[in-house]
């Protein structure tokens, strides 16, 4: 097992994208914004070092309306698998705003997701806002409930004698 995961971003699940894309269609015409986070590429199959964006964490409390949509700060988690946000524009520009741009701290890549949220309406940005590229990845998720339920009674006898 590797102490340390590479910092490249590799790109985003095509589950991942489409998942967002929806979210911020069933929004509209409010904003629709979320945390991004990532598994070792390795994990998923691929023979490169680096990190694939398979997740987007929607933030309890998170306010959104058609101009704006604002995260309350203390409900963001301490998230190691953290590694950028999405957001959408319901007017369709994908370009960030200086608002947008002051939340680009906390992470590598931001996605700006632009009405009417088809597949080419997206762009990603770095944390200076400057537009980079993002391949979208083929690749197979895990589903998470799956992966919650996925214990068993010696998991749980072992869970409780520590």
């Amino acid at each position: 097992m590797r102490l340390f995961r590479s910092d490249e971003i590799l790109g985003i699940a095509e589950e991942t994208l489409t998942f967002a894309r929806e979210a911020a269609e069933n929004t509209h015409p409010d904003e629709y914004m979320g945390l991004l986070r990532g598994e070792d590429a390795r994990s998923l199959g691929l023979e490169k070092s680096g990190t694939v964006i398979t997740d987007v964490l929607v933030v309890p409390g998170t306010e959104s309306s058609p101009v704006s949509a604002t995260m309350k700060t203390n409900m963001v988690p301490n998230d190691r698998q953290a590694v950028g946000s999405v957001h959408s524009h319901p007017n369709g520009v994908l370009q960030p705003s200086d608002a947008d741009i002051a939340t680009f701290g906390s992470g590598s890549v931001h996605i700006i997701l632009g009405a009417p949220y088809g597949e080419s309406d997206w762009q990603a940005f770095d944390r200076d806002g400057t537009p980079t590229e993002l391949s979208v990845l083929d690749v197979a998720l895990s589903d998470p409930e799956e992966q919650f339920f996925d214990f068993t009674q010696a998991d749980i006898d072992k869970e409780l004698r520590r």
